[in-house]
């Protein structure tokens, strides 16, 4: 009966399980990408020297699967999150017509686990698909012969399947817990249920700033001046940004709420008031998410242009060939992975606009019933998620200006070239990237709530 009731949950909730299958289908391929990339390398013919390299640099690989599981937890927490908030007014109404709460939590259970199956497969064929692609980028980087070639690797499969299992295992772990521990009347109201900025007062963002000045200050120096330390602890330094950033984040949302009201004369004008609402409504959850997205994006940018100047910066002489066959399995590595991180902040930031919107759509009906025009409820829109995508972009661009001063450095010692259109290039690939997705995620939400 359970199984039976899951499945038609999720049937009757397909718009709902959309962005959380999505979610957890991106997971699954990156996952399952990351730990093929080996056997896409190796798959190559690459010289003796540059296979003894690859292999001298594994715990450089582990220490980026870490940061990967990571983000890919956050990815299905996130996810997890969205699909609780969507459904809490439905697991109270079971409740309400008699429904233990154990047998909620199975059939909640039931529903994560037909969906994050079908994800996975979905995930897995897909970075099946992508290999091709993925075989280039090992191509380009080793300057090596390339043909296309669809793999499918069953040790990374069997991987996948295991970790992903495991990571979603515990998102659905904390989804009974979040709605076991709620009282009936909260599940019932939990759509018209704002989220709350904890410390939303002067002083508390005034000692944020405090709090996150020491953080950024050891990030950022160490990363200039003690460059060895920094590529040693790269990922305390990673929570240590991360931090920083939440604390950045929350500090100058509540100021930037504040400064909008004190203009009164701005404020009332047209939907800014509404604008600002539902930026603020929902800002204790994506501060964690745009403080992620941010530091995702600061170390994708920084990985590709370190990438490309121990690949193709070094090809130019014939005195560093040498340098270019020992340091290309490095250069692979922050092409592949910071392209891969960059794509998950931009689908990360898509995503949460979407559940953004999804949450919304009662407040958009009610701007309708006032007579508010399509043209004015787009333009709100569209300024919400510029903000959005704005808000972590510009802040990973400052941690950048750190970050490729490292990077400029190690360019110097090794004697790369070209630096400067390197980092242009990179930047330009960025900022289009994003621009792309921002748009894309703005249509979306048009149609989402503006038909």
């Amino acid at each position: 009966m359970y199984l039976k009731l899951a499945m038609g949950n999720v049937r009757r909730s397909v718009r709902d399980y959309s962005v959380y299958f999505a979610t957890l289908a991106l997971a699954a391929c990156l996952l399952y990408s990351f730990i093929a990339s080996g056997d896409y390398l190796l798959a190559l013919d690459l010289t003796a020297e540059q296979r003894g390299t690859y292999a001298q640099i594994g715990s450089v690989l582990e220490a980026f699967s870490i940061f990967v599981v990571i983000v890919f937890i956050f990815l299905v927490a996130y996810a997890n999150r969205f699909i609780v908030r969507r459904r809490k007014r439905e697991f109270g109404l079971y409740a309400l017509v008699g429904m233990g709460r154990g047998s909620i939590a199975v059939v909640l259970a039931l529903e994560g686990s037909l969906v994050g199956a079908a994800a996975l497969v979905v995930g897995i064929a897909l970075g099946v698909v992508l290999s091709p692609a993925f075989g280039a980028v090992a191509a380009f980087v080793f300057d090596a012969p390339w043909t296309p070639h669809v793999a499918f690797l069953p040790g990374a499969a069997t991987w996948t399947t295991g970790s992903f299992a495991a990571i979603a295992g515990l998102g659905a772990v904390a989804c009974v817990r979040d709605v076991l521990r709620r009282p009936l009347v909260e599940l019932m109201q939990a759509e018209r249920a704002p989220e709350r900025l904890v410390g939303a007062t002067r002083a508390a963002s005034r000692w944020q700033l405090v709090l996150a000045a020491p953080l950024l200050a050891v990030v950022w120096g160490c990363c200039v001046l003690q460059p060895i330390y920094f590529i040693a602890f790269i990922i305390p330094m990673g929570f240590a940004a991360f931090g920083a950033t939440l604390l950045v984040m929350r500090a100058f949302a509540w100021r930037w709420g504040e400064r909008e009201r004190r203009n009164e004369q701005r404020y009332w004008n047209g939907l800014r008031l509404f604008t600002v609402r539902q930026v603020g409504a929902r800002i204790s959850s994506t501060s964690a998410a745009l403080s992620c997205v941010c530091v995702l994006i600061a170390a994708a940018v920084c990985m590709m242009c370190a990438g490309f100047v121990f690949s193709v910066g070094l090809r130019g002489s014939v005195e560093l060939a040498d340098s270019a066959n020992a340091l290309a399995p490095i250069g692979y590595v922050g092409i592949f992975y910071g392209a891969a991180f960059l794509v998950t902040a931009a689908a990360i930031l898509a995503l949460q606009q979407l559940s953004g919107a999804a949450d919304a759509r009662r407040a958009y009906v009610v701007l309708r019933e006032l007579g508010c025009d399509r043209a004015m409820a787009a333009s709100s829109l569209r300024r919400q998620v510029g903000l959005c995508f704005g808000a972590p972009l510009a802040f990973a661009l400052v941690h950048d200006v750190f970050g490729l001063m490292l990077v400029g450095f190690l360019s110097f010692v090794f004697g790369s070239a070209s630096f400067v259109l390197i980092v242009a290039d990179v930047l330009g690939f960025t900022l289009v990237l994003m621009t792309a997705y921002a748009w894309l995620t703005c249509r979306a939400c048009e149609r989402l709530l503006l038909g």
